[in-house]
């Protein structure tokens, strides 16, 4: 009788896990495996292709566009990865603390994640378009006149602007959900100490929240590393190709331009970069706790 029970429970969790698979290996494991294998054709999307071994990989070294890409994107991760952490600590601090309508308050914040990156992005590109360059007319402001997102040179922080803001909000609701699990007796031992509020922060806070802080690093990196809705709503890679990421030169040149087999060994190559360094960043954190 109770192998029966036993039985039917793992029955039910195969059942329960079943549909999460199969949807997971059709949409992720499948094209990641086509993908793999065209990556060594000389294949454009349509038509014959023949077999190219590693001659793919090799030219993804030479070509100054996937180089410039590369360059983007992670001048972007960085500084972005950067940005949204500390945003997104300094909001879930203040919306833990004792203030009068703080849920309503997380619910604001949380609003960006909600939307479509397209659509946030076509929000920004008519305000960066028309409305700001309006403003900066209007109060004869020289450098607000003009588009940021016109400028070869600066058309970046636009669509950084974009992106933080929407990335800020799902990295709140973790730090938030972090700083609820730290014990308050710790808090009361470090004021009868006479801690600084600096120090109440370095000491306490921080120590406690490293966990979260490794999640949150690891996941913003990640989708800063793959921006494309932005871009794709913002500038299409430009002006001049300044803001063509790694994912949207993959889908633009891939897609439309006869490139996929040299495109697929750039996803390829792409997706071991990332893998590389979600372990790296593991590693680095996991180390920093435990000298926390």
């Amino acid at each position: 009788m109770k192998s029966k029970k036993v039985l039917s429970r793992r029955m039910t969790f195969i059942l329960m896990l079943a549909p999460a698979l199969i949807l997971f290996i059709v949409f992720n494991t499948i094209p990641l495996i086509t993908g793999t294998m065209y990556s060594f054709t000389n294949y454009k999307g349509y038509g014959s292709f023949e077999f190219v071994g590693l001659r793919n990989y090799i030219d993804l070294f030479s070509d100054t566009r996937v180089w410039n890409s590369y360059l983007f994107t992670f001048k972007y991760a960085i500084v972005g990865t950067l940005l949204v952490n500390v945003i997104s600590l300094v909001l879930a601090m203040g919306l833990n603390s004792k203030i009068k309508m703080k849920n309503t308050l997380r619910g604001v914040y949380f609003l960006p994640n909600v939307l479509g990156g397209l659509v946030v992005g076509y929000i920004f590109s008519f305000i960066f378009t028309y409305i700001i360059p309006a403003v900066g007319s209007a109060l004869n402001i020289g450098f607000l006149e003009n588009s940021i997102l016109a400028s070869e040179e600066y058309a970046w922080i636009g669509v950084l602007v974009v992106g933080v803001w929407q990335s800020v909000a799902m990295n709140t609701i973790i730090y938030i959900s972090g700083l609820q699990t730290i014990p308050g007796d710790i808090y009361e031992a470090g004021m009868i100490d006479g801690v600084t509020p600096w120090q109440k922060f370095r000491h306490l806070t921080l120590p406690m929240l490293m966990p979260f802080v490794t999640t949150n690093l690891v996941l913003s990196t990640k989708n800063m590393l793959m921006v494309f809705d932005q871009i794709m709503a913002l500038t299409k890679g430009g002006p001049a190709q300044s803001t063509e990421s790694i994912s949207y030169l993959i889908y633009k040149n891939g897609m439309d331009g006869g490139q996929f087999g040299f495109q697929s060994a750039n996803a390829v190559m792409f997706f071991v970069v990332i893998v590389a360094i979600s372990i790296f960043q593991m590693v680095i954190t996991n180390k920093k706790e435990e000298q926390l």
